[in-house]
């Protein structure tokens, strides 16, 4: 979080209005989380981006199935021909807080849907995307990174009211970021 603190101080001196866009991702609100992020350009093929999400929904009350949680994702991103479009590379973190119970958990190696899961994660990773040009202020970004994510949680017995299993933690290698968005460039 310092390191995005120290970013975001030194890129308010540099941005100008013209290369400052808001965007949205589909693939997180197919989750039901809704999500938002701004990316400033800080160079002529560099960019910095910050994105959140917030989920607060219980999907079911009954069996007390629920992906919540609220996260932060900051990235940087060298492109290739010229920043908001073509090709780019990044380098990303992230933080999350979640509280799931009765869903799978992606690339988790464990049985999930039995037990409810409270904690935290963190990571870093690499990613590769492009950005289409689909209109004089509007774009379209496919993005897909990998990396490695540490988490520590706590495990319930079940969905709703099973006793405490204790703190349990997970090392994971692999996909870690997928996104199709939808990005409004103010100008």
């Amino acid at each position: 979080m310092f390191m995005a603190f120290c970013s975001w101080c030194w890129i308010g001196e540099k941005v100008q209005a013209q290369d400052i866009a808001v965007k949205t991702n589909a693939l997180y609100w197919l989750t039901t989380t809704p999500n938002l992020g701004v990316e400033f350009a800080v160079g002529d093929q560099t960019t910095f981006s910050l994105e959140g999400g917030y989920n607060p929904w219980t999907l079911n009350k009954e069996e007390n199935r629920k992906l919540k949680h609220w996260m932060v994702l900051p990235e940087f991103r060298y492109w290739l021909c010229e920043a908001f479009n073509g090709h780019f590379f990044g380098v990303n973190s992230g933080y999350t807080f979640f509280n799931i119970s009765g869903m799978p958990i992606p690339f988790h190696s464990r049985e999930t849907r039995d037990y409810r899961y409270q904690g935290w994660a963190t990571g870093v990773g690499l990613t590769y995307g492009y950005s289409w040009i689909i209109g004089k202020r509007l774009n379209l970004e496919l993005t897909l990174g990998v990396g490695y994510v540490y988490s520590q949680y706590d495990k319930y017995e079940c969905r709703t009211c099973g006793d405490h299993l204790g703190p349990e933690n997970n090392h994971y290698f692999g996909p870690t970021k997928a996104g199709i968005s939808l990005i409004y460039m103010l100008k």
